[in-house]
C-alpha cells in the first residue's frame, strides 16, 4: 500500500477542517511550568495533555516550537503539570496570553526538583522529561512521573471547548 502525501494546495482546507473538528472536542485545561536556564519560572496553558503509560507512569503534552516557554521546556530536566479547577479560568487565561507576566498573577513556589508549582490547583505532578519529539510546528514532550498531589476528589475540572473555557456538568444516571 502506498501512502500519498496531501498536496500543498489542499493543506489549508485540512487545517481548517482540523481546527473545526477540535473546536468541538472538550479538553481538560493544564498549566505546564518549568524553570528556565536563567532560574526564572516559565509556563503555558495546554489542552494537549495525555496519559501515556502506567508502567512507567508517564504523560505527554504538546508545545509550539515558537512558544515563549519552549526554550525553558526544551532545556528543563523536570516540568510541573497542573490540572486546573473549574474556578481557575482566569489563571488559564493568564498563562495562555502572550507577553503576560504569568507568574506575577499566580501563587507559586519552587517545588520538587526545582519545578515551579502553582498553589490551589485541582492537582499537580512533577515529571522528569524523557523525550522531546518534533511534530510539525510543535514538539511532543514525554515525561515520567516523579511526585505530585492528586488534590481533593470533589472539585470539578476546567475544560476548553469552542474557543472558550467551560465547566463539566455531570449528567444524571
Amino acid at each position: 500500500m502506498t501512502v500519498m502525501e496531501t498536496p500543498r494546495a489542499a493543506r489549508p482546507a485540512l487545517d481548517t477542517l482540523l481546527r473545526s473538528v477540535f473546536r468541538q472536542h472538550a479538553a481538560g485545561v493544564a498549566v505546564i511550568t518549568a524553570r528556565g536556564a536563567d532560574g526564572r519560572p516559565h509556563g503555558f496553558t495546554a489542552t494537549s495533555l495525555i496519559s501515556v503509560s502506567a508502567d512507567p507512569p508517564a504523560l505527554a503534552f504538546a508545545i509550539s516550537g515558537g512558544a515563549s516557554s519552549w526554550p525553558a521546556v526544551a532545556a528543563a530536566e523536570h516540568v510541573a503539570v497542573h490540572l486546573l479547577g473549574e474556578d481557575q479560568a482566569a489563571l488559564a487565561a493568564v498563562f495562555a496570553r502572550s507577553g503576560a507576566d504569568r507568574f506575577a498573577a499566580a501563587d507559586w513556589s519552587p517545588g520538587p526538583r526545582g519545578a515551579p508549582v502553582l498553589s490551589g490547583v485541582l492537582a499537580w505532578l512533577v515529571c522528569r522529561v524523557t523525550a522531546r519529539v518534533p511534530a510539525g510546528d510543535h514538539r511532543i514532550v514525554v515525561a515520567e512521573l516523579v511526585t505530585g498531589d492528586p488534590g481533593p476528589a470533589d472539585r470539578l475540572p476546567l475544560l476548553y471547548r469552542a474557543g472558550a473555557f467551560t465547566a463539566l456538568r455531570p449528567t444524571a444516571p
